[in-house]
């Protein structure tokens, strides 16, 4: 479940300009080194004069594998952390465990990279990549690791190049952009040949538009530029019910999302999980202004609560609140559905998902949760801006209901979930449990998407961020614009690097 600060700021990774760095004057040529010679180029060109001396080195030439193109990744990371010593970390080391533990999901924390690099900016991004693309060796990009399957972010035996250092912010004297590092969970792009790029309406826009819904298919994203704007207090928190009210929360839920265009300031998001034996609803609220009882909210305020936290506060209070519903250490899936705007939709939705999660709910540590978020039309006639995005939406008719299933199993730690403070200290052993729980998820969307076709509600976008591993998120954004996106790969990507050599999350398919 996303604070209102994290859907804004996913908001403006759709709609505000892409800013990056370009490094070299070389125009059109975006291959990577096909050999020594013209890695050692385009490394001299960042700043690293002697990047073949390296390959001298006794540990290299032991490895038998160590030519260009046919490398271990063990030695390619082991010249990495020649040219980089500061920042490359092999599997023996501390900092290596401790950065393994740093995902959301123990998917992703149990998949094993040879090394693990840091690096402190662009050019130490486009370093390590030039290094891993001419060595053929497969990496993945860690931002915030908050995806929930193995791989996403993570690679078996290959090399993680992880983001969390690029940290800076830089707020302009006007106050009206906000330079993000990517370390922050947000994009400065290094392009297949290891140029750092600008991307944004004026400059290469076809890559700031593919970026804005394409996924990791076209470089590696280290700085996003932010069109920002002050906010004061505002309301917030969470308000508990009983899951027998959902009759009456559906209803409040379908006229909040119509009336929300008139009243952009208000956000809502909606959930029923299983805890404590019960099934239980609570609602995120937001209200960009210290206003106690917005209008907006009306119908949901009359609806007798078992709880509430609301308050008038600050965004960072009201996050820091909201956070707690996410806490790592758990095996984790994400799937998602999109539906047009409809009570009746979420009354079935509702009675499918508890009737198919009776099976797996009292599992050991076991949380499942049903998720649900607008799209209105305000949101979706932002698409549009600064040219628009790779997303499908524009056009669409009226507002949407975006649905997210997940389901949690906790390892071996206490938390806290939701409203009710729940200590679980349950172990979990049984990775059989797995594929279980993907098929009861598996089965709740295709229950829903077949009764959404039935109503005539179904609507074919795939929320990214959410989707399964398996789900085909790019289909959803239609055929002119998946085509677009490949034309668009092939463009800044001729060799496919970002489709072969980084497997993880989701792909256009191009070969």
């Amino acid at each position: 479940m996303l604070p209102l600060s994290s859907i804004l700021l996913l908001a403006y990774c759709f709609l505000f300009p892409l800013l990056a760095f370009i490094s070299t004057s070389e125009v059109g040529n975006f291959a990577p080194p096909r050999n020594l010679k013209e890695l050692q180029g385009s490394l001299n060109s960042l700043g690293i004069q002697d990047p073949v001396n390296a390959l001298e080195s006794p540990v290299l030439k032991a490895d038998a594998t160590f030519t260009l193109g046919q490398a271990s990744c063990k030695s390619t990371c082991t010249l990495l952390e020649y040219l980089l010593p500061e920042v490359v970390f092999l599997s023996a080391s501390t900092e290596y465990k401790q950065q393994q533990s740093s995902y959301w999901s123990n998917q992703q924390a149990e998949t094993q990279p040879a090394c693990r690099v840091l690096p402190g900016s662009a050019k130490e991004v486009a370093i390590t990549y030039l290094v891993a693309a001419t060595f053929n060796c497969k990496f993945a990009v860690k931002g915030g690791g908050h995806a929930a399957f193995g791989g996403a972010s993570s690679i078996e035996d290959g090399m993680t190049i992880d983001l969390q250092n690029l940290m800076s912010i830089s707020v302009n004297s006007e106050k009206t952009i906000t330079q993000v590092g990517a370390g922050n969970r947000w994009i400065n792009v290094v392009l297949a040949n290891g140029q750092i790029r600008n991307a944004n309406v004026n400059t290469n826009s076809d890559l700031y538009w593919a970026l804005r819904g394409g996924g990791n298919n076209f470089g590696i994203v280290t700085r996003l530029d932010l069109e920002t704007f002050p906010q004061g207090d505002m309301l917030g928190g969470v308000s508990l019910y009983p899951a027998t009210a959902n009759v009456s929360l559906f209803k409040a839920y379908q006229n909040f999302v119509t009336e929300q265009p008139q009243d952009p300031d208000a956000a809502l998001i909606i959930a029923f999980f299983y805890s404590q034996s019960q099934w239980l609803s609570n609602n995120n609220y937001e209200y960009a202004k210290p206003i106690r009882n917005p209008p907006i909210f009306r119908e949901f305020f009359a609806i007798p609560t078992m709880s509430s936290t609301g308050r008038i506060a600050n965004l960072t209070d009201i996050t820091a609140e909201l956070t707690t519903y996410n806490p790592s250490g758990f095996r984790e899936t994400y799937t998602t559905a999109t539906f047009k705007n409809d009570a009746e939709i979420q009354r079935q939705i509702f009675d499918i998902f508890i009737e198919e999660m009776n099976s797996v709910k009292d599992l050991p540590g076991a949380l499942p949760a049903l998720v649900m978020q607008p799209i209105s039309e305000s949101i979706i006639t932002h698409f549009s801006k600064n040219g628009g995005n790779a997303l499908g939406l524009a056009d669409a008719e009226g507002p949407l209901l975006r649905m997210s299933v997940l389901f949690l199993v906790e390892s071996s730690v206490l938390l806290t979930i939701t409203l009710i403070v729940v200590n679980l200290a349950f172990m979990w052993s049984n990775a059989t449990d797995d594929e279980k729980i993907y098929a009861t998820t598996s089965k709740v969307i295709q229950r829903s998407v077949d009764a959404a076709k039935k109503l005539g509600v179904y609507e074919k976008y795939i929320y990214q961020n959410y989707a399964a591993k398996g789900q085909d998120v790019f289909a959803g954004y239609g055929e002119a614009n998946r085509q677009r996106l490949i034309e668009i790969s092939k463009k800044y990507d001729p060799k496919s690097v970002f489709q072969k050599l980084q497997p993880g999350y989701f792909k256009l398919g191009r070969f």
